[in-house]
């Protein structure tokens, strides 16, 4: 049994369940949109974020139909997300396989991502779930806020730690916090308790993002080679950042001069990457996210023991182990 498989223990009943849930929230009459629907579907990731809410859900109180609609409602939301991002990005792979952009073109693709947007939507409102809507539709605005910013900063590459991490929280944590948020909020009405999971899912999608940042780098003995794809696409990540505030004037106008006009060179990519390691940008950067793991975990320590809070640690552990 693998990690992931020993994580979804406690809930595992309720991802099949959950499956079946999600594949008919997809579904629609216009054959093409099921078609691309179906194909959406069939490449589905590890699925982290429906295992945010039951966990989340698991430890607050007892299941109910409110807790698969809010798997439902995030994932639909989060998939919108990413066909969305491809777009975006101009990226024609997701995952290993295709992009929905590369197979069906960006027109089609905007539109099967404002389908998926208003089928989560629709889910919540044909159910009175206005408590889960209003969770998701921050979640959704604070998406669309960071994604702007790390654009409009991009253009200039002078994003500080403080900008970094306003870019991260609503880019990749508030997803999280809004799984972990729903999740409670199908169970319970603890405000307080809601709020608890809510902080719990920001520092640990923060630290997660960081992980993400790491992969960029490469590490002989974890993650592999180095890929430089956020330095191609001029993201400036905590590694560079740090880096870049400890190095001198010359030094920093040289590394930012590649980023802006050679990151397609790959010796000038390396060059940056090798950079990060001697400014020990990668070192700051690991040490940065075991922080925020430990936040996380901290919050989660107030909540009374059981198989699903032993799993939530364990996927919290995993979200900056995991060699991909």
């Amino acid at each position: 049994m693998d990690i992931v498989d020993q994580i979804k223990a406690p809930i595992s009943k309720h991802m099949d369940e959950f499956e079946i849930k999600f594949k008919q929230s997809m579904k629609s009459n216009v054959p093409l949109l099921d078609k691309i629907t179906t194909y959406i579907v069939k490449r589905k990731g590890k699925q982290i974020r429906p295992m945010f809410v039951f966990l989340s859900a698991k430890c607050a109180g007892e299941f109910n139909e409110s807790t698969y609609r809010a798997a439902s409602l995030i994932e639909l939301l989060h998939t919108a997300s990413l066909v969305h991002d491809d777009v975006v990005d101009d990226s024609n792979e997701r995952r290993g396989f295709f992009s929905v952009n590369a197979l069906w073109k960006n027109k089609i693709s905007v539109l099967v991502g404002d389908f998926l947007l208003t089928n989560g939507l629709s889910l919540a409102l044909d159910n009175d779930d206005f408590h889960l809507l209003k969770i998701a539709n921050n979640a959704v605005r604070e998406m669309s806020e960071g994604e702007l910013l790390q654009i409009e900063r991009a253009r200039k590459l002078d994003i500080s730690e403080a900008v970094y991490f306003e870019i991260i929280t609503k880019k990749t944590a508030t997803l999280i916090a809004a799984c972990c948020a729903a999740g409670v909020a199908s169970v319970s009405k603890d405000d307080a308790l809601i709020s608890q999971f809510k902080d719990f899912g920001i520092n640990t999608g923060i630290a997660f993002q960081i992980k993400d940042d790491l992969f960029d780098f490469g590490d002989d003995t974890s993650i592999g080679k180095p890929t430089g794809i956020d330095i191609k696409e001029k993201k400036m990540t905590l590694p560079l950042i740090y880096a870049l505030n400890n190095c001198t004037w010359l030094e920093k106008r040289k590394i930012i001069n590649i980023v802006k006009n050679h990151n397609n060179d790959p010796k000038k990519v390396a060059e940056v990457i090798s950079f990060v390691y001697e400014k020990g940008g990668i070192k700051y950067a690991e040490g940065v996210m075991h922080q925020y793991k430990e936040k996380a975990l901290s919050i989660l320590s107030g909540v009374a023991e059981s198989p699903s809070k032993q799993s939530l640690i364990q996927l919290v552990n995993y979200s900056i182990e995991r060699k991909k």
